[in-house]
């Protein structure tokens, strides 16, 4: 962990390209501290995706070094900024599953598996940006699932290059790895099927968005309008796949400038009548042990 540097502002810009885009509506401080997660989490990714090597030790000496050294730089930041450990343990817990083949059975896990990589990302960053009520919290997560549901849908053929398969396997049966991956040629049939087990991702992800955004009452105001933003162009990407229609793409798809601007238009055309919206949350996962800390 010695090489990890709390760059508030520059792993944002390069790697996190929506949140950057939305951060320049965060105050500057909220920017700053943002920035960092960001930081923090982007490293404990790339340990867990930078090679074959099996890093499962070093992610749970992380678990100790967080959990026990008030000097521990991840600690500190955390402490300052009021996020349990047990949060951040819970993300960690989740890359090291990663450090095997991954093969997600069901919705069920599909979602567990969601909560430790992007819920509790969610969870973090509504500490850092001031929310204070509870009720907030399984918002904040359901929105970090609903943007990790949006990374799955466009990963698909990159993660399972790395041998790992999160849309569960009753939505594709008879769909194995080697032809996610592109070891074995893919049949129109098969093409289909898989298609629409990540438009059956993207819509499921819709659903969490909506969770997401009935705790937007809860955030500050001076905050609120980035964290849609950011929201919105998420969604973005997973509507951009649907209209690709019953294909399987190789290619990872994004939103160009053009695309961005468009949305941000729209997200403030829609942020001066949220009030009036009421959007309502819905159960749709069972409680987490760390939902309230």
């Amino acid at each position: 962990m010695k090489d990890l540097e709390l760059n508030s502002i520059q792993d944002l810009k390069n790697e996190g390209k929506s949140f950057y885009w939305a951060s320049f509506f965060l105050p500057k401080e909220s920017k700053i501290k943002a920035g960092i997660l960001y930081s923090i989490c982007r490293y404990f990714d790339n340990v867990a995706d930078s090679d074959s090597e099996d890093r499962s030790k070093y992610l749970k000496e992380t678990i100790q070094n967080v959990s026990h050294d008030k000097k521990n730089v991840v600690n500190i930041f955390l402490q300052k900024n009021n996020i349990s450990n047990y949060i951040f343990i819970d993300l960690i817990k989740g890359l090291i599953t990663d450090q095997s083949q991954v093969k997600i059975k069901n919705k069920k896990e599909l979602i567990t598996y969601s909560y430790h990589v992007a819920g509790t990302v969610g969870l973090m960053m509504s500490k850092i940006i001031g929310v204070k009520n509870k009720k907030a919290q399984p918002c904040a997560i359901d929105l970090g699932i609903a943007m990790q549901l949006t990374n799955i849908a466009r990963d698909v053929y990159e993660d399972a290059k790395m041998q790992r398969v999160y849309l569960p396997s009753e939505w594709i049966p008879d769909i194995d790895l080697t032809i996610l991956n592109g070891t074995n040629k893919i049949n129109l049939k098969q093409e289909k099927k898989i298609s629409e087990a990540i438009h059956k991702l993207i819509d499921l992800s819709e659903i969490f968005y909506l969770n997401g955004f009935s705790g937007l009452r809860y955030v500050p105001f001076k905050t609120r309008l980035a964290i849609f933003i950011a929201a919105n162009i998420y969604r973005g990407i997973g509507i951009k796949i649907k209209k690709n229609g019953n294909k399987y793409l190789t290619e990872r798809v994004f939103l160009n400038i053009y695309e961005k601007i468009l949305i941000t238009i729209k997200s403030i055309f829609i942020f001066i009548f949220l009030p009036i919206m009421n959007y309502q949350y819905s159960n749709l996962r069972d409680p987490l042990p760390n939902e309230n800390l």
